[in-house]
């Protein structure tokens, strides 16, 4: 992932410390298929447990499969 894409989703958020800014990126899970398309994006305590992303991935793989 490049910055870009981490703020155009808004993963990466900028901090103020002491009049100086940092950005750092959250903790994020994305699904992307074969065709490109976002299927998921989890991010924050939601992207602590990735069960949620291993189930859309086997999903797809599923519908995939059945084609």
């Amino acid at each position: 992932m490049n910055r870009k894409m981490l703020k155009t989703y808004g993963i990466l958020k900028g901090y103020n410390v002491q009049d100086e800014t940092y950005e750092w990126a959250l903790r994020a899970n994305i699904v992307i298929d074969k065709q490109g398309v976002i299927q998921l994006i989890d991010e924050g305590d939601s992207a602590v447990d990735p069960n949620t992303a291993l189930t859309m991935c086997t999903t797809l793989h599923k519908k995939d499969a059945a084609k």
